[in-house]
């Protein structure tokens, strides 16, 4: 049977820096009875001064992955991006706003499994909230690994998969592969041929890239 979308519920949730804009689709708010949660996503868009927002179509694929796979997903603005109020704050308040996106998930959806995901930007935001935020499981497409320190990240504890493509002009795979290999256990690490940063004409190679996980 055709995956068909949730409806997107439109949501507006407490930041560290104000309102935070934010969009929920559920799968399972429809079903008859709850049974037991599948989990829930949170996914962290690109930089915002580039003009990254939760609209970002590599954003809305990982998110409807995660559905098709039965996740409420949250995407959200950061801090200073459409509705949501702040000011861009170098990745630091951006992360303070990714985990209060994860706190208002466990408040609705109790002890369900988290699946924390980021891209670019968003991935390297997603990377540094997961030491806090312990999800189940970490997904970075693209991370931005030139712009932190390394000494800055905790390893994962949960299993982690990082996606990036072999003809990305932002984020070169060699220094992506290199900040894998720092890590004991490394991460699973699948790199795409002819693929650019923002993944153009290869969408579905990256929802096939991110279903087994």
């Amino acid at each position: 049977m055709r995956f068909r979308p949730p409806r997107a519920e439109p949501q507006r949730i407490p930041g560290p820096a104000g309102v935070l804009e934010a969009l929920l689709e559920d799968p399972q708010a429809e079903a008859a009875s709850s049974g037991t949660r599948v989990g829930f996503g949170v996914v962290c868009h690109p930089h915002p001064l580039y003009g990254g927002t939760m609209t970002n179509k590599v954003v809305h694929t990982v998110a409807r992955s995660l559905q098709e796979q039965g996740l409420a997903t949250l995407c959200f603005n950061f801090r200073g991006v459409g509705q949501s109020e702040g000011q861009y704050d170098e990745g630091r308040g951006e992360t303070d706003d990714a985990l209060a996106i994860i706190a208002w998930g466990r408040q609705r959806w109790g002890k369900a499994p988290l699946t924390l995901a980021g891209f670019s930007f968003g991935a390297m935001v997603a990377l540094l909230a997961a030491t806090a935020a312990q999800p189940a499981r970490l997904i970075t497409i693209a991370p931005a690994v030139k712009y932190l320190h390394y000494s800055e990240i905790a390893p994962p504890t949960c299993p982690w998969l990082i996606v990036q493509g072999q003809a990305d002009e932002v984020v070169d795979y060699r220094d992506v592969s290199a900040f894998a290999a720092r890590f004991s256990p490394p991460p699973v690490l699948r790199l795409l041929p002819g693929t650019d940063h923002f993944f153009h004409g290869h969408l579905p190679e990256l929802r096939a890239a991110l279903l087994p996980f």
